[in-house]
């Protein structure tokens, strides 16, 4: 599964917004998502499991804690996607603001 497919989850989504203010213990990140979306431990543990396999993130075994974090980069890897994205429509957009402009020009040149 790649990065952007697992993010396609909220619950994923709220659990990546919690570890990027620096690693997580599972427990804390099971009660934010109890918390949040009223899902168990088990199903928090499902979620961290799929971002772990598609590189989201990195476990840490510290005694009996499991102590996750981002993966740096796969942050890298969707903030390329999304200034890519971003490049496409802003090219658009930059096109339809000069349509525009053209557009009222005209509509001042045909009043006077």
């Amino acid at each position: 599964m790649h990065a952007l497919d697992a993010l396609g989850d909220p619950v994923r989504r709220r659990l990546v917004e919690e570890l990027a203010a620096g690693p997580r213990p599972a427990g804390a990140l099971a009660r934010v998502a109890a918390e949040d979306f009223g899902i168990s431990q088990p199903a928090t543990s499902r979620h961290l499991r799929v971002l772990r396999e598609a590189g989201v993130v990195l476990s840490d075994v510290d005694g009996a804690r499991r102590q996750y974090s981002l993966r740096p980069e796969a942050m890298e890897d969707i903030t390329t996607w999304v200034e890519q994205v971003s490049a496409f429509w802003n090219q658009r957009l930059d096109a339809l603001e000069t349509e525009i402009a053209r557009g009222n020009a005209a509509r001042r040149k045909g009043n006077s």
